[in-house]
């Protein structure tokens, strides 16, 4: 594994380039991708590195996202807007992320997840759209910081208890205050509900490179690192998981019935992510077997939806320099074929065949059921509650009267079709090889 962070370190660097370094990433990614082993155990391993399928699923996640980013933020390029920093901020992000999902030492895996923020403020902060991008950024370094400090003083006491914070040593008697703090700093950050308020403050005011990362990636930080503090503490975190049950499913419902209160389009993209990773939240805490790989499957799917969803709604901000439901309609006539493709995401983000969403909904329903065959009713409210959302942003979006103060709307070009197609294909053709995602434990 030290090999390719070394490669990463050192090589990307040279390109300084817009489009070559694009095309590095692009390649980077296939070679990650490509390379991937399916082993069910931790292999790769190099001082403190080491990874197994699901943080090399996520490094190939990342690489990919990364590139995608890049292809996205053209309008950076064309302004001349600050590119070298703006591509220096990009992968620092890239490295800290790539070091968070390789490391094997949970302080380290807690630093690199906190230094991750930071060049995520710096994009929100230097290339957001209003002022109250700084307001927003607060909250996000705000929300993190005060969930991540019991987690920091935690480990000072598992590593005085068990001498190591390797995450296969670690052997120690958990209490409930200890239990609270290993993992209330992971479900701030994907998020849970009743501290999901940085999420979709971040999002409405991030550019579009921001709100692809925080989507895709950031927000998996936290079901990652609930996998790993589970390694140690699955015997005793069974005992009160039932208490984050109850909200995971409650936050799916009323954050579904929020959605359909939004006017704000990123708003409303923003907010069907606490509804659906909220479901995450779900799988991991049933503590058997088909929670965790539905959790991992929803994890891999939400990434490309989701980020899909903001380039989609990042189109159209381009174009009529609005986010509102209630200007931005009636574009069926005008935009056909991005139409099309909002109709395909919104399908997919309801779930719909044969997308890995349904897919990781269909493994978290079965270990639910597993769990207490009650939690249907719940269930069938937050699954029909996302079908609403989804359809209510695509007919806004395409149907309705067309507003007659849009002069002219330039087409929209290859480079976005291609940005929404490779958001799509995976999102849709990694069903195929759903065995592989079934054998990380």
């Amino acid at each position: 594994m030290m090999k390719y962070i070394l490669f990463c370190l050192f090589l990307i660097p040279i390109f300084s380039s817009f489009w070559i370094l694009m095309y590095f990433l692009m390649i980077l990614s296939f070679l990650f991708m490509y390379l991937c082993m399916n082993y069910n155990y931790f292999y790769m391993i190099s001082g403190y590195f080491s990874v197994d399928l699901i943080s090399y699923s996520l490094i190939s996640l990342t690489s990919w996202i990364i590139f995608l980013m890049i292809l996205a933020s053209y309008n950076v390029y064309t302004t001349n807007n600050y590119v070298s920093e703006f591509l220096f901020t990009i992968l620092f992000l890239y490295i800290s992320l790539i070091f968070a999902f390789s490391v094997d030492n949970l302080f380290l895996f807690y630093l690199c997840f906190e230094v991750s923020i930071i060049p995520t403020l710096f994009l929100i902060f230097g290339w957001g759209y209003q002022p109250e991008r700084l307001i927003a950024s607060y909250y996000l370094l705000f929300y993190t910081l005060f969930a991540s400090l019991p987690l920091l003083i935690s480990l000072f006491y598992v590593f005085s208890f068990s001498f190591t914070l390797n995450f296969m040593m670690i052997n120690l008697c958990l209490n409930f205050y200890l239990y609270i703090s290993l993992i209330f700093a992971f479900l701030v950050s994907i998020p849970m509900m009743f501290v999901h308020f940085w999420l979709p403050k971040a999002h409405v005011e991030a550019p579009i490179s921001g709100s692809m990362i925080l989507a895709a990636v950031l927000l998996k930080l936290g079901g990652y690192g609930l996998y790993r503090v589970f390694i140690f503490g699955y015997d005793y975190f069974v005992l009160y998981n039932y208490m984050f049950l109850m909200l995971g499913l409650f936050s799916s419902f009323v954050i579904g019935l929020l959605c359909l209160c939004q006017v704000d389009i990123k708003s409303l993209i923003a907010y069907s992510s606490v509804a659906h990773m909220g479901l995450v939240i779900l799988g991991i805490m049933t503590c058997n077997y088909y929670g965790f790989i539905g959790s991992f499957i929803l994890i891999l799917g939400h990434a490309f939806c989701s980020s899909a969803l903001f380039c989609l709604a990042n189109i159209l901000y381009e174009r009529t320099l609005s986010r509102s439901l209630y200007i931005n309609s009636g574009l069926m006539t005008f935009f056909p074929s991005f139409s099309i493709f909002l109709f395909l995401l919104c399908s997919n983000n309801m779930a719909a065949p044969p997308s890995l969403n349904l897919l990781g909904e269909i493994y978290i329903i079965n270990s639910l059921m597993g769990w207490n065959y009650l939690f249907f009713i719940l269930l069938m409210l937050a699954s029909f509650c996302s079908c609403c959302y989804s359809i209510y942003l695509y007919s806004l979006v395409n149907h309705g009267f067309f507003y007659k103060g849009f002069i002219i709307l330039s087409p929209i070009t290859m480079r976005e079709y291609l940005l929404v197609i490779f958001h799509w294909l995976p999102l849709n053709l990694l069903i195929v090889n759903f065995d592989s995602f079934t054998m990380f434990l």
